[in-house]
């Protein structure tokens, strides 16, 4: 059933005569339903003027020069039919990409330029289409954008007005939000056809989008004499290309007054003489996030890369080794690496790991299954032996979120060796043990003063478990509240952290190792590794390391962390590893001691 009565052949006839398409005569009658808009071109003419043709009344239409009605719609006739003669032809792809029109013998419509004409129909979204395909992404839906040169709104206005004046005659109005929109009725044609061909919903939260902006450079100057009029509304903007955007375009015609617009503006509209050109097709996917949980064993790999003035001071970094694995797999284009909370490029992060988060942007593939993500985990962990990633998995954006939540409110554990400049014995160290939520004032550490604020930080220890290993050392166990400078908190920075070891036990304390464990209990805090005689190196990877010349594993070892984190001190420290019967161990060293004291 034709969508127009007899109340709309004015209108109608009037915007037929002066240029205006099947489709924007539709808009302007108010036609909101959507199956007249899905009508092929050709049908809707022929509709069209078969409607007109049983018109009793004559129509005097002030209008300079109009073509007599007959003339006008054997005129767009022809041109829909040489139009649907050779349809692939219509609309061809360009050597950059670019697609156009090749119908030079289209009337084109003098209020959306032919987008409602030549770029709603099956040619031109099957061409889109071989670009969506040919892009690589995957996608089980999609949401299709499109942007129209701002100069339509222009265009639009005049043709309202004119329709405007002619109903005005009858006693009827007709107010902007009458007409339908030019992009709800595009949408309506489009988003079928699109469907269709791709088999896939259009779904306007999907992450996958497809996005076209046309262009018309005939008539790109339609819009200046607005800036002379309302110059308030074109104010350039960063990152703007042109002050003239639909935005501020639809500002100054709300504020324009009617008598401005008609000594400026010719209505109706002229007709141009080509359609639109399409400036770019383009699609993109929304990010993906991906979380776990990573353990650092080195203490040479800071968790960012490590630049100084241009200059990379160290050759890897926790993040990028990570990240470099998921880019490859879901084939990004770039990542944001976030977590909860940093260490030092020389503290270890022990236990079950610091929670990590990437966001993945723009990318091709999205869709995971569980084992894959195990993959994918596994891969990470065998291409180095200074890190280990688990709880590998897809998370929203959400997630993320929480995250960063609570952070002053977490609480962190860490694993210290402590020097001291004088000797102690074990009962020194005990009172440490007996300390519960110790409040403590911090500056701003003096070596991250010059990326941070200097503020003065309130912080707690909540509680210390101390271990004496001989009279200048000892292991200090904390739990503290996240955000603590643990290193600080040892040797004082000079005053600036308060109390501090150091002052606690009247000694000039330093720190050896620090490791952060995390929730783990059983975070492994001895080495397990053998010394040299009876004089090796305190620790493994501390400033002694170089004296360290073997180091023995039980072959029957079950703590599968332990073994990775041995295995990656020796390689960076380039110490021989050799792993023997765990009966024979004592033989070997017998200083080699578990967490839990025991000998292995």
């Amino acid at each position: 059933m034709f969508p127009l009565t007899e109340e709309n052949k004015h209108v109608a006839q009037l915007l037929l005569s002066t240029g205006t398409c099947p489709r924007c005569i539709f808009r302007f009658c108010g036609v909101d339903f959507h199956a007249p808009y899905k009508l092929p071109y050709k049908e809707l003419l022929n509709e069209l003027q078969k409607f007109l043709e049983t018109e009793k009344d004559e129509l005097i239409l002030e209008v300079m020069n109009p073509p007599p009605k007959k003339i006008r719609l054997q005129e767009l006739a022809d041109s829909i039919g040489n139009l649907s003669q050779n349809g692939e032809g219509r609309i061809s792809v360009s050597q950059d990409g670019s697609i156009a029109s090749k119908n030079s013998n289209l009337n084109v419509c003098n209020v959306c330029l032919g987008i409602l004409q030549e770029f709603c129909e099956k040619d031109f979204v099957k061409k889109v289409c071989q670009k969506v395909e040919a892009s690589g992404f995957e996608f089980t839906s999609l949401v299709f954008s499109v942007s129209f040169p701002p100069q339509l709104s222009v265009r639009e206005h005049a043709a309202w007005l004119l329709v405007k004046q002619e109903m005005g005659k009858q006693s009827l109005s007709l107010g902007r939000d009458d007409i339908v929109q030019l992009k709800e009725a595009y949408k309506w044609i489009t988003h079928p056809l699109f469907s269709e061909e791709l088999g896939v919903p259009i779904d306007g939260k999907s992450l996958f989008e497809v996005s076209v902006v046309f262009a018309h450079p005939e008539t790109v100057e339609d819009c200046h004499f607005l800036a002379a009029i309302c110059p308030d509304c074109f104010k350039p903007a960063k990152n703007k290309q042109s002050v003239f955007t639909r935005m501020a375009v639809m500002k100054a015609l709300n504020k324009i007054k009617e008598e401005d617009f008609l000594k400026q503006f010719p209505c109706p509209p002229n007709s141009p003489k080509a359609v639109c050109t399409v400036l770019e097709i383009e699609c993109a996917h929304g990010a993906v996030f991906v979380a776990g949980r990573y353990n650092k064993y080195s203490r040479n790999l800071p968790q960012t890369p490590w630049i100084i003035d241009g200059e990379r001071k160290l050759e890897s970094s926790v993040e990028e080794l990570i990240s470099d694995h998921l880019l490859a797999v879901f084939k990004a284009e770039s990542f944001n690496f976030s977590s909860s909370g940093r260490e030092d490029v020389d503290v270890r992060t022990l236990g079950n790991g610091r929670p990590f988060a990437i966001e993945l942007v723009n990318p091709h593939r999205v869709h995971f299954t569980s084992q894959e993500i195990k993959e994918l985990q596994q891969k990470i962990n065998n291409s180095s032996n200074k890190i280990q990633v688990r709880d590998l998995q897809l998370v929203t954006r959400e997630a993320i979120g929480h995250m960063k939540e609570g952070e002053e409110e977490k609480t962190k554990t860490y694993s210290a060796l402590i020097w001291t400049d004088k000797a102690i014995q074990k009962k020194d160290i005990e009172f440490l043990n007996d300390i519960k939520d110790l409040k403590i004032d911090q500056k701003t550490p003096l070596r991250v003063l010059h990326r941070r604020p200097l503020a003065v930080r309130a912080r707690v220890i909540h509680s210390m478990e101390t271990q004496y290993v001989d009279e200048h050392h000892f292991r200090l166990r904390l739990k503290t509240q996240a955000g603590t400078y643990i290193k600080e908190f040892v040797h004082g920075d000079f005053g600036r952290t308060k109390p501090n070891i150091g002052s606690l036990m009247n000694v000039t304390a330093d720190i050896l190792e620090l490791d952060v464990e995390e929730v783990l209990k059983t975070a492994v805090i001895h080495d397990g590794l053998a010394r040299e005689i009876c004089k090796a190196a305190k620790g493994l990877d501390k400033c002694q390391a170089h004296l360290c010349v073997l180091c023995v594993l039980a072959s029957n070892c079950d703590e599968p962390m332990y073994v990775q984190l041995v295995e990656a001190l020796c390689a960076e420290h380039q110490i021989n590893l050799i792993k023997v019967d765990d009966k024979k161990l004592g033989e070997w060293a017998g200083l080699c001691k578990t967490d839990g004291g025991e000998t292995l």
